[in-house]
């Protein structure tokens, strides 16, 4: 069994946490071509890297983001997500 360290929770079980998707920018739907739209949503690096990405944890309703390394599949970060996306900005 996998298990991640919670910055409020401590150590939990990945099992109770649910994936919610890379964190990234989408391009201003608005103002960008139809070609650089269709680049975003349908060609996407698959190559080995390390992502940040959203986690849900189920039984507090909390969200994260997990800063995971999809080689190894190593969860080296973890921050409560409000934060994260104030450091993104």
């Amino acid at each position: 069994m996998k298990f991640v360290t919670c910055p409020s929770l401590g150590r939990r079980a990945l099992s109770e946490f649910t994936y919610g998707g890379r964190l990234e920018k989408e391009p201003d739907q608005e103002s960008v071509s139809e070609k650089a739209w269709t680049d975003y949503v349908f060609y996407r690096n698959g190559a080995p890297q390390t992502l940040k990405e959203w986690w849900y944890h189920r039984p507090t309703g909390i969200w994260f983001l997990f800063e995971r390394n999809t080689l190894t599949d190593r969860i080296t970060r973890v921050e409560f997500a409000n934060r994260g996306i104030e450091n993104e900005a």
